[in-house]
């Protein structure tokens, strides 16, 4: 097996004339809420000891992950994100609670293009002293999520007409799952559900981000309108941006019924090429409107 998780990307050839990213966490399954209420964020509360702000910190982290234009990010920048809404707000200030900085983490995040468990072991072997106990932590925080996902997190099947679409797609379209989970749990998730086998290739986290997964499978390999990335997360709309493809969205809180239209309507335009333009930036407008960038603390009372 080669030692570059991004290598079945790099290696990834078209069967057809048509490509589809499609994520997974929110967008394929309705996993967002359970998996961060219940998985993600009652570790950050105990392995980074936030007890005496727990509400806040759940406020934060469900803000950051599920109801703003970070929403779907990377666990290790939402992390820090979460932390930095927590440090500036000023009900915990006034409570003289210390934030955990987390310099180290921060210093490693800045510079590592795809941050994954894998990656972060890597760089802990190879890290000052000083250092190793601030890393260890997140690592063993990280760690924890995994496991209680994979104890959790079971039988939430996929959004409905996800099934539908997909089965009408395969006939046009190379499908991809491009997502910032771990590979690991995607491959289950998708296997429960007996959804693999309507897909190319499952890519998660360890072998890049979403612009990196569209970049290798697509670039130079489809024709100008040719791909279209699915996504419920403003990250996803950057990344098709990135790769000069188009978006359909997945609205947060309306995820059956934007199944239901791509089935309907969106894959006819977009086998057709009457996709972009109008009818693409009507769905992209209706999308950004729903996840602000503002937390609403910051607009009532802090």
């Amino acid at each position: 097996m080669d030692g570059n998780p991004a290598q079945k990307l790099i290696d990834f050839q078209p069967q057809r004339t048509f490509f589809i990213g499609v994520d997974s966490d929110g967008c394929a399954f309705d996993t967002m809420e359970i998996k961060h209420k219940e998985c993600f964020i009652p570790n950050i509360v105990r392995h980074f000891e936030l007890q005496p702000i727990a509400r806040f910190a759940r406020e934060a982290a469900e803000f950051v992950n599920l109801y703003s234009r970070w929403r779907g990010i990377n666990r290790f920048p939402a992390l820090a994100r979460t932390l930095d809404l927590l440090e500036k707000r000023r009900a915990v200030r006034a409570r003289g609670f210390p934030v955990p900085r987390l310099r180290a983490f921060r210093e490693w995040l800045a510079t590592e293009a795809r941050p994954s468990n894998p990656a972060l072991t890597a760089h802990l072997a190879q890290s000052a002293p000083g250092d190793r106990d601030e890393l260890r932590r997140v690592l063993t925080w990280s760690a924890a999520v995994n496991a209680t996902i994979a104890e959790m997190v079971y039988g939430v099947p996929p959004f409905p007409f996800l099934r539908e679409g997909l089965a009408t797609a395969t006939a046009r379209a190379d499908i991809v799952v491009v997502s910032a989970t771990p590979t690991e749990a995607l491959e289950r998730e998708w296997r429960e559900h007996n959804l693999a086998g309507s897909v190319r290739l499952i890519a998660g986290q360890e072998a890049g981000t979403k612009t990196e997964h569209l970049r290798l499978t697509t670039g130079g390999r489809y024709a100008p309108g040719h791909v279209l990335m699915v996504g419920d997360a403003p990250g996803d709309l950057e990344a098709a941006r990135a790769n000069d493809a188009l978006f359909y969205p997945i609205n947060p809180g309306a995820e059956s019924s934007s199944w239901q239209r791509l089935h309907e309507e969106g894959l006819d335009r977009f086998f057709s090429e009457t996709y972009a333009g109008e009818y693409e930036s009507a769905l992209i407008a209706e999308f950004e409107a729903l996840l602000p960038d503002t937390p609403p603390w910051e607009t009532v009372t802090g």
